[in-house]
C-alpha cells in the first residue's frame, strides 16, 4: 500500500515467480507474501547479504487475494503479512504456527499498546507480529471540496461531487464506509444491514470516478478526483506531494487496522522466518520501512527519532480520540463471508 520504486519490486516478484516454480525449495530460501509496495526493496537485499538467505518475494492487493493465493497451495509460503481480520481467519482455521519470540528479541522495540490491540484477533499474542497500523478516512482536495462537510461519510453521496469520488476496490473497506454511515458495526453479520449497506453503495456507484486501492493516492496527487477513501498512510504520503490535500476520519467512526506478520503452516524454515522478523524490528531497518511506506509504525525506537512535527502528525499517527471511535475488523464466518462476496460482485456488475 505504499509508494516509490514499484518497478524494483515488480522485478523482485518476477524473479521470485521464476525461481520458485518447478524447482525444489532450498533450505536457505525464504518465501514471503506481502501487500504491494509494503517494504523498502533495499531491506530485502540487505537481509540477503547479511544472512545468506535467498528471499523469494511476492505481492498481492487485498487480504482476500492473499487468502486465495495461500489456499491454492501452489507455493509453500514461509512468512505472510496481512490485515487483522484475515490473520484471525487463518488462526481459526489452524493455518498459523506459534511464533518463538526467543528468536525475535528485537520485538521488544514494538510498543506493547499494539500487541494489546492485536489481542482482538490474536488473544494471546502467540501468532502475529504488528507491522504497521492506521485508520481509513477521506483524502480530499481542499480546493475542490467543501471542508465543512468532510467530517461525515455523507459527503461521498453528495451529488456536487458526481464523478469525482474514489472508493476502495476492497469488499470490507467499501462496505465499512456504508455500514458506518448507517450507524452499524463494520463487523455486522446481519443480512438486512448488509443489504441496506449494499443499496447505499449501489446508489453511489454512478458517482464513482473509480474503485482503486494503491493507485488512489496517485490520482489524488494528480488532482484527477476530489476525494478518495484511503488508508491513513497513503493520505500522509499524498499530502507531502500536493499541498492542496487533507485527510479526515469521519465522525461516524471508521476502521482502525493493524497489518501483521504471521508464519503459515506451509513454512519450511521457521527459524529463518523468525530471523527475518527480528531483522524487521531492528531500528535502522524499521526506519527504512517507515520512510518508504509512511504508515504509522509500532516501533518505539523509530518514533523516538522522528521530529516533533511528524510525531504530532495526526494523519500518520491518529490520536486516541479517533482510535477510540474506530473498530478493528473481525473475521467473519463462512456464510457471512459468502454473502459479502455475493453482494460485492452484484455491486461491481451493476450499471444503471
Amino acid at each position: 500500500m505504499k509508494k516509490k520504486l514499484i518497478f524494483i519490486l515488480c522485478s523482485i516478484t518476477a524473479a521470485a515467480l521464476f525461481s520458485g516454480c518447478g524447482s525444489k525449495k532450498s533450505e536457505n530460501t525464504l518465501t514471503i507474501l506481502n501487500y504491494g509496495k509494503y517494504i523498502e526493496p533495499e531491506v530485502i537485499e540487505m537481509f540477503e547479504e547479511e544472512t545468506g538467505i535467498k528471499v523469494d518475494y511476492e505481492e498481492y492487493i487485498t487480504p482476500e487475494n492473499m487468502y486465495t493465493k495461500y489456499k491454492a497451495g501452489a507455493i509453500d509460503y514461509d512468512l505472510i503479512c496481512t490485515s487483522d481480520y484475515m490473520v484471525e481467519k487463518l488462526i481459526n482455521e489452524g493455518q498459523v504456527l506459534e511464533m518463538n519470540y526467543d528468536n525475535i528479541p528485537l520485538a521488544q522495540n514494538l510498543d506493547k499498546t499494539y500487541f494489546d490491540f492485536s489481542k482482538s484477533f490474536d488473544p494471546e499474542n502467540k501468532y502475529s507480529l504488528p507491522y504497521f497500523f492506521g485508520t481509513v478516512g477521506i483524502l480530499y482536495n481542499k480546493e475542490m471540496v467543501d471542508e465543512s462537510k468532510v467530517d461525515s461519510w455523507d459527503i461521498l453521496w453528495d451529488k456536487d461531487y458526481d464523478g469525482q469520488i474514489i472508493m476502495p476496490d476492497s469488499v470490507r473497506d467499501a462496505f465499512m464506509v456504508a455500514l458506518k454511515r448507517l450507524g452499524y458495526s463494520l463487523n455486522t453479520a446481519d443480512e438486512t444491514e448488509l443489504r441496506e449497506a449494499q443499496q447505499l453503495l449501489l446508489d453511489q456507484k454512478s458517482m464513482i470516478y473509480s474503485y482503486l486501492v494503491d493507485e488512489a493516492q496517485d490520482e489524488m496527487i494528480a488532482e484527477n478526483a476530489a476525494m478518495a477513501v484511503v488508508y491513513s498512510g497513503e493520505a500522509g504520503f499524498a499530502m507531502e506531494f500536493n499541498e492542496n490535500l487533507a485527510f479526515s476520519v469521519p465522525k461516524e467512526g471508521s476502521n482502525m487496522w493493524i497489518d501483521s506478520w504471521f508464519i503459515p503452516k506451509t513454512c519450511t524454515n521457521q527459524e529463518n522466518a523468525e530471523k527475518f522478523l527480528n531483522f524487521l524490528c531492528r531500528e535502522d531497518i524499521a526506519m527504512m520501512n517507515f520512510d518508504y511506506v509512511y504508515y504509522a509504525t509500532p516501533n518505539t525506537k523509530v518514533v523516538e527519532q522522528l521530529d516533533t512535527e511528524l510525531q504530532e502528525n495526526t494523519t500518520i499517527f491518529p490520536p486516541k480520540e479517533i482510535l477510540d471511535n474506530c473498530e478493528v475488523l473481525k473475521s467473519l464466518d463462512d456464510d457471512t463471508t459468502t454473502l459479502y462476496s455475493e453482494l460485492w460482485l452484484e455491486l461491481k456488475a451493476y450499471s444503471e
